[in-house]
């Protein structure tokens, strides 16, 4: 028997299972704002301070329920000054964290997003697995891919 993906608004297995949050390193939190908020159009939903440390809650206005933290990259107090500094350089090189946005159109988002200044890892192409992409580093140097389903 063929298994399929969960449908939005059904059961797994008895349960309803969604996506509340994700999180994303970022060492500077005023401008992962100005990126965030300014350049991709996500709105600051929280910003809260604990113990000298930062996070900041986005999301698309369109998915009230699904949020994107931006923590501090070694956020607990357990972290070695080894770690940390692990932490610092893979984060420098764009290794920690990434995420997918889904857009109605590709070409316009990187239009504004390159515009911004964001630098840019791929330019919009269509990919063999059925969407039309493009991929930038937010100022934390983290990944961010933006796909298009393409019409076939």
């Amino acid at each position: 028997m063929e298994k399929r993906a969960p449908q939005p608004g059904r059961s797994v297995n008895g349960m309803d299972i969604g996506l509340s949050s994700c999180f994303i390193a970022v060492d500077d939190h005023d401008r992962a704002i100005a990126f965030y908020r300014d350049v991709l159009g996500l709105e600051v939903r929280n910003d809260v301070g604990f113990e000298g440390m930062r996070w900041v809650t986005v999301g698309s206005p369109t998915q009230p329920d699904v949020n994107i933290v931006l923590e501090p990259p070694a956020a607990d107090p357990s972290t070695s000054p080894a770690d940390k500094q692990a932490l610092a350089e893979l984060m420098a090189k764009g290794l920690l964290r990434g995420v997918i946005f889904v857009t109605d159109d590709v070409d316009a988002a990187f239009e504004r997003i390159s515009g911004a200044g964001a630098e840019v890892l791929q330019e919009p192409m269509d990919q063999p697995y059925g969407v039309r992409d493009c991929a930038f580093r937010d100022p934390a140097g983290n990944m961010l891919r933006f796909n298009q389903p393409r019409k076939e």
